[in-house]
C-alpha cells in the first residue's frame, strides 16, 4: 500500500507547488493540500489515496446521475476519500473529508473486476472528487479502455486544463457539478471558484458526453435570475446537454430546511426556455421522463432509477430526431 508520487507540481527546494487543481496549493514538508491527500514527504508530493476504495457498488447509471447515457444499465460505481472543495452541504462528507476504512486494488485488479460483472457497461469514478484521486483514476481508466468498458467522471469539475486535457481521451461520460452561477457562492459556501468549473464543461462536452447537476439550496442559488443565466449559457454550449436540479436536503453543516418542490418545479421551467431536456432529483413521484424535444413523444419512461427506452438507434421512434443519446 505504497504511496504513489503525485503528477503535476514542481519543486522549489524542499517546498512543492501542485498544480492538479485552481488551488495551486504550496505544500512544504509533512504537510498536505487542502484535498487533504496530496502530501509533501522530503520535497516529494505523493498521493495518499492512490488504491484505496472506501465504496464499491453496482449502480443503476441514472444514479450518477446520467440519464441521456447506456439509460437502464448499471455501472461499477467506486470511490476513495478527499476533496479539493469544503462545501457546506456535502452530502458524502464521511468520504470526502473523513478517513474511512478502505481496501486497496490496483487499476488493472479493478479492470478486470469490472469485466467480470455481467450486465456491467464500465466504472463511475464517484462518491468522493475522482479529480484528486487523479493518478489511480488515470491508470484505471486506461486498463478499462482495455478490456472495451466505458469510464464515468461524477466530478465538481475543480480541475486544471492539461490535467483533464490528459484525462479526457479515456473518457466516456461525465456528471459535471455545477453548484451555483455566482463566484460568491463558490467561496462563501464551496470555497473555491466557478471559473475553473466552467472551463472543464467547455472542454469536455466536446471529447465525451455531458450531463450537469446543481443542487439548488433554497435562499443561495434559487433565484430564477441566476437559474436563467446558468440556462443561458448552457444553451450556448449546447441546448441538448442535460440538466438535473436536485433537491437540497440538510447535510454536514448546513441546517437549512429542505428547498421546497415548487422551487424545482418552477427552476424546471426557467431552464425549460432554453434546454431540450431538464430533470429533478431528490424528489419522489416527479415526471422524469424523457420526451421528444420536437414532436414531444415519451421516448424514455423513468420510474426512480429505473429506465424503459423506447429508442430507434438513437432517434426519437415517432418523428426521427436525433436525441442527444448513448444507449
Amino acid at each position: 500500500m505504497l504511496n504513489k508520487e503525485a503528477l503535476f507540481y514542481t519543486k522549489d527546494g524542499e517546498t512543492t507547488d501542485c498544480f492538479l487543481c485552481p488551488h495551486h496549493c504550496r505544500i512544504r514538508p509533512g504537510n498536505v493540500g487542502i484535498c487533504g491527500v496530496r502530501r509533501n514527504v522530503g520535497g516529494t508530493l505523493y498521493t495518499e489515496n492512490y488504491g484505496k476504495l472506501t465504496a464499491y457498488n453496482l449502480d443503476p447509471v441514472e444514479k450518477k446521475p446520467l440519464y441521456h447515457f447506456h439509460p437502464g444499465k448499471r455501472i461499477l460505481s467506486v470511490g476513495s476519500y478527499g476533496c479539493n472543495l469544503k462545501c457546506s452541504f456535502c452530502q458524502n462528507y464521511a468520504i470526502a473529508h473523513g478517513r474511512p476504512r478502505f481496501v486497496y486494488m490496483l487499476p488493472e485488479e479493478l479492470a478486470d473486476k469490472a469485466v467480470s460483472i455481467e450486465g456491467n457497461i464500465g466504472i463511475a469514478y464517484t462518491y468522493n472528487e475522482p479529480s484528486i484521486w487523479y493518478e489511480y483514476v488515470l491508470e484505471t481508466a486506461r486498463a478499462v479502455k482495455e478490456v472495451g468498458l466505458s469510464n464515468v467522471l461524477v466530478t465538481n469539475g475543480f480541475i486544471e486544463g492539461q490535467a483533464l486535457e490528459d484525462l479526457l481521451p479515456y473518457i466516456d461520460a461525465m456528471n459535471i457539478d455545477i453548484k451555483s452561477f455566482k463566484e460568491s457562492y463558490y467561496k462563501d459556501i464551496c470555497k473555491g471558484k466557478l471559473a475553473p468549473v466552467l472551463d472543464t464543461a467547455e472542454r469536455a462536452v466536446p471529447k465525451c458526453h455531458v450531463e450537469i447537476t446543481t443542487l439548488v439550496v433554497g435562499g443561495l442559488n434559487d433565484d430564477m435570475e441566476e437559474i436563467a443565466e446558468l440556462g443561458s449559457w448552457i444553451s450556448a454550449i449546447s441546448g441538448d446537454i442535460p440538466v438535473h436540479l436536485s433537491r437540497y436536503y440538510p447535510a454536514y453543516k448546513m441546517d437549512r430546511p429542505p428547498t421546497p418542490v415548487e422551487i424545482l418545479i418552477k427552476a424546471r421551467e426557467v431552464l425549460q426556455q432554453f434546454l431540450n431536456y431538464v430533470y429533478i432529483g431528490n424528489i419522489p413521484n416527479v415526471d422524469n421522463s424523457t420526451h421528444c424535444p420536437s414532436c414531444g413523444a415519451r421516448i424514455i419512461e423513468r420510474n426512480g432509477y429505473i429506465s424503459r427506452p423506447r429508442l430507434d438507434s438513437g432517434t426519437c421512434y415517432k418523428c426521427g430526431r436525433i436525441i442527444n443519446m448513448i444507449i
